[in-house]
């Protein structure tokens, strides 16, 4: 681990205040992390929002699924409004939605769905075991320690390497600088918090879990769709910007230790790619899936 990283900006992200509502039936504000482009991270936004969302459901019930539009770019450092409106609160399920507003305007908006749970069978999806295990992989710190060029910047190589709260490691390998390894539709990335997640004001710490996957999740969703194109983040005239989001949560498990975040390219066409990924333990529980469109705009 880079000395000075930590997962505190992922818990800083999620820390909620309350607020007097303008919209709806409850609001919270959320201060954006820095990041080093023109605009915040996605994964704030969604992860803001759906601690957000927890934080209306008092009843018992666990976040299962999500669906995002991303309306408008946010300023990073800025504070978001999250107003909630209750929807539906029923024996079994209820639904939240949740909008952004910064600046007087909305942007971002998501469906929020909890339920109660109750006894039926099981089943997942497993992944291939031949994958190296993340000992075996560079960190991106260490990837990318000795290398430079394209559109990186200190700044932007800083934030790769030790900004984003959670040790990346990529198989086949990353797409920094240029795209490591095979231009195949497809990908995995091991994930780990720098250091143990903190507790956040409002949210258990299984609410603050779901909401990691949620915020981790936007990192790398399009990588897949970058690999099979050929363009890596460095690559100069490249912009890349979320336009939705479809998050399901199927089982609890344990954040601390590390998750294989298995991915693909689905579809690109028309400046627009669309990623999938599953979230695994290292023990093959299928955690949560996710689904994710994005501009991509290559000059």
């Amino acid at each position: 681990m880079t000395a000075g990283t930590t997962s505190a900006i992922f818990t800083e992200a999620i820390t909620l205040e309350k607020a007097e509502p303008e919209h709806f039936d409850l609001a919270f504000t959320a201060v954006t992390q820095p990041c080093p482009w023109p605009k915040a991270y996605g994964g704030d936004l969604v992860a803001a929002a759906a601690a957000a969302a927890m934080r209306s459901v008092t009843d018992g019930k666990t976040l299962h699924s999500m669906h995002s539009y991303f309306l408008r770019p946010a300023d990073i450092g800025a504070q978001v409004r999250y107003e909630v409106e209750l929807l539906r609160d029923g024996r079994g399920y209820s639904t939240r939605q949740v909008r952004g507003y910064q600046n007087g305007k909305p942007l971002y908006v998501c469906l929020a769905n909890f339920a109660a749970g109750e006894p039926s069978g099981s089943f997942q999806a497993g992944f291939t075991d031949d994958l190296p295990g993340p000992e075996e992989l560079p960190s991106s710190a260490d990837f990318l320690a000795e290398r430079s060029g394209g559109s990186m910047t200190e700044e932007s190589k800083a934030y790769w390497a030790g900004g984003r709260s959670f040790d990346m490691r990529h198989v086949p390998g990353p797409v920094y600088l240029a795209v490591e390894g095979e231009k195949v539709p497809h990908q995995a990335v091991w994930i780990k918090p720098f250091d143990p997640l903190r507790p956040v004001d409002g949210l258990t710490d299984a609410q603050r879990d779901l909401a990691a996957l949620a915020y981790v999740c936007d990192y790398t969703i399009l990588e897949p769709v970058l690999r099979v194109l050929d363009l890596p983040w460095a690559q100069p005239g490249l912009v890349t910007a979320s336009l939705d989001h479809a998050m399901w949560f199927h089982r609890e498990g344990p954040i601390g230790d590390w998750l294989l975040y298995v991915q693909e390219a689905v579809a690109a066409d028309a400046g627009r790619g669309l990623g999938y990924g599953r979230f695994f333990t290292r023990d093959q529980q299928h955690l949560a899936t996710v689904a994710q469109e994005g501009m991509i705009r290559a000059s």
